[in-house]
């Protein structure tokens, strides 16, 4: 059974918009709820969320033109965008973004998500019925599935090996570490980019959650103290958004270029 260590790591956070501010939020103990901004929701039970905090990547904002070429921009579904970037981080991080080719046939993706492109759905339906079937977008469907993070992030990449994506809800991220490192394992490939990305603060998704009373509607003026486990007063989760990435690599690989391992 081979090993696999941990080479990269990218995040992309309600606190944080790569690995350093999100760590340095969480050990301060900042939360990143607060009250949605990213549509309109007054009228809602539920009218808070932890947004990812969009900007010029300055204070730790996020900057979608970092990694995110505008053509992708226009084309894809948030979550997706986020993956990129996370994934793009734990590359960086790696060192692995000019890989030869016989490396790029070794490395493989296996990024997921619990929902998906569920904004992108919501719009395009509007679209459909209020405009007819010649309106919806031609990108709607490749901008919305969620294997198309892998995809994505393997096309900038060049990652050439597996290419997979889990859908298992919360665990989702969890279960795509778990599924890439047996990839390694098993000898299917050498590097392994995994991780999950989500990005539902909709309003189809927002009241969907708030229908099933799985939100907290009791702190909607105080949203940091929303959600806290085990609190006797906790009343449901705060939905939340952003992406985390993990360059997996089997030890020998990673020893032999020199690579740091975070983890092992």
């Amino acid at each position: 059974m081979r090993r696999v260590v941990v080479t990269g790591m990218g995040m992309v956070t309600p606190v944080g918009a790569d690995v350093a501010s999100s760590w340095s939020a969480i050990t301060e103990s900042k939360s990143g709820a607060g009250p949605i901004t990213l549509f309109d929701a007054q009228g809602y039970a539920c009218r808070i969320a932890c947004e990812v905090k969009r900007g010029d990547g300055s204070n730790g904002t996020f900057d979608f033109n970092k990694r995110i070429e505008h053509k992708t921009q226009r084309q894809v579904d948030e979550f997706i965008q986020f993956g990129i970037d996370a994934a793009g981080q734990a590359m960086e991080d790696a060192g692995l973004t000019d890989m030869d080719e016989a490396t790029q046939l070794r490395a493989g993706a296996m990024l997921g998500s619990g929902i998906g492109g569920l904004p992108g759905i919501e719009k395009e339906s509007v679209n459909l019925f209020q405009n007819g079937p010649r309106r919806v977008s031609p990108h709607f469907v490749h901008g919305r599935l969620i294997n198309l993070i892998s995809g994505q992030v393997s096309i900038k990449y060049g990652l050439r090996g597996p290419n997979h994506a889990v859908v298992t809800a919360c665990a989702t991220g969890a279960h795509a570490i778990g599924d890439a490192a047996r990839l390694i394992m098993f000898d299917d490939a050498d590097i392994m980019v995994a991780g999950g990305a989500e990005a539902a603060i909709c309003p189809l998704g927002v009241a969907g959650f708030a229908q099933a009373r799985a939100l907290s509607t009791g702190f909607n003026d105080d949203p940091t103290r929303a959600s806290r486990p085990y609190d006797k007063d906790r009343d449901g989760f705060v939905i939340g958004e952003g992406a985390g990435a993990l360059v997996l690599e089997e030890y020998e690989h990673a020893r032999r270029r020199g690579a740091k391992s975070t983890a092992r």
